[in-house]
């Protein structure tokens, strides 16, 4: 019996790419039938064909082109999302100004924007399109154009808006969209099994030169501990494996572990939820409504939070309420949920293999703003600033 193999697809920047190319190449001929074309992945290597969707003339000058994401056999929130680059001649590019922060200039031939659905950075306004994504459309668009030509390319995702609340976009300042982010072309599926060794290696090889590691659910956790200054050492990315990576650490022989992530993915582990994926369970508002009633938060207030439609929402709600009320109610319900945390970490750990390690957990929101730092969490903060300051 022979079981099929995980299907590798490609990252969100190719498809993109492939919509721009197959634009570009019907306004130069809109007499030609195209049903795929060819783009170089540069990294890696490879020549790849993409099917196109569908195509169409919408001025004399401007061509609109739709592929459609395949990611391959990944968990990818962007599987089957439609993908727009509409292509315009024009006769002189706009120079990049303030006032078009979302534009960007890639050669004296070309420029490109976020339309509806791509995100940008709400600091600066700069539309979310990295630089992997930059270099295939230089690498695939520009050997298609003569040295006159000029032409403006419109990136649009329209069910962007709707896929960015459920990433942690925001967390990192992109808003109103997806970023068409990635360092390379092919998107490698790994089993679950696959996927999981591979972080439980990585935690064994750091706890050989540390006894305590700071665990970052996804990337949002590794940018906030380096900004906080976590030496890279101790840092340990678990994705949603709590509690393997748990047990797997305390095996290892780590003494103290500190949880780092945001509030909506650590508040499930007051709830003893140890595997974090919302498609294996959820449970946040159900966990935030229940700790905000053991700390004395009226019964109304109680029934808008479980009626928010996110954990973020109970946050805000409870900051509200504050305003409102002058009581601290954040403070008092995270304390709750950090300290449950912390001790239902532990219980974990010694039910699954019998060892004591001491667990702290720092939860922030989606602004990467601190909310709560558990008393274990304080002290293990204190212990890593001040033994890397003795090392640096």
């Amino acid at each position: 019996m022979t079981t099929n193999q995980p299907r590798s697809g490609y990252t969100l920047p190719v498809f993109a790419c492939a919509a721009a190319v197959a634009a570009l190449q019907y306004l130069k001929n809109k007499n030609q039938l195209i049903q795929q074309v060819t783009i170089d992945l540069i990294k890696p290597a490879q020549i790849v064909n993409i099917p196109i969707e569908q195509i169409a003339c919408l001025t004399d000058y401007s061509v609109l082109a739709i592929t459609r994401s395949d990611p391959g056999d990944n968990l990818d929130l962007t599987r089957n999302t439609p993908i727009w680059a509409m292509v315009e001649w024009v006769k002189n590019l706009p120079s990049h100004s303030p006032e078009k922060v979302r534009e960007s200039q890639l050669s004296d031939n070309i420029v490109i924007q976020g339309g509806e659905g791509i995100g940008y950075d709400e600091k600066t306004g700069h539309t979310a399109i990295y630089r992997y994504a930059k270099q295939l459309l230089l690498a695939n668009l520009e050997k298609q154009l003569q040295p006159q030509d000029r032409i403006l390319i419109t990136f649009i995702l329209p069910e962007g808006k709707q896929l960015a609340t459920r990433t942690s976009n925001a967390a990192f300042g992109i808003v109103e969209g997806l970023s068409l982010l990635g360092t390379t072309g092919i998107s490698q599926p790994l089993t679950v099994p696959e996927q999981l060794e591979q972080y439980q290696t990585l935690l064994q090889q750091k706890a050989q030169e540390v006894d305590c590691l700071v665990f970052c659910i996804g990337e949002n956790g590794l940018d906030f501990a380096q900004k906080i200054g976590i030496p890279p050492k101790q840092i340990v990315k678990t994705a949603n494996w709590l509690g393997p990576m748990l047990v797997t650490a305390s095996l290892a022989g780590v003494q103290s572990i500190l949880l780092l992530g945001y509030h909506g993915k650590l508040i499930k582990l007051a709830g003893g939820i140890f595997h974090t994926h919302h498609h294996l369970a959820d449970g946040r508002l159900e966990i935030l409504t229940a700790y905000a009633a053991k700390v004395g938060l009226p019964t109304i207030d109680l029934q808008r939070i479980l009626n928010q439609e996110t954990a973020e929402n109970g946050l805000q709600l409870l900051r509200e309420l504050e305003t409102i009320t002058g009581e601290n109610w954040v403070n008092r319900v995270y304390k709750a949920i950090a300290t449950a945390i912390d001790h239902r970490s532990q219980t974990y750990i010694y039910t699954h293999c019998e060892k004591n390690v001491k667990v702290g957990s720092l939860m922030f929101d989606r602004k990467r703003k601190m909310i709560i730092t558990s008393e274990i969490a304080d002290t293990l903060l204190q212990q890593i600033c001040y033994s890397n300051l003795n090392h640096s």
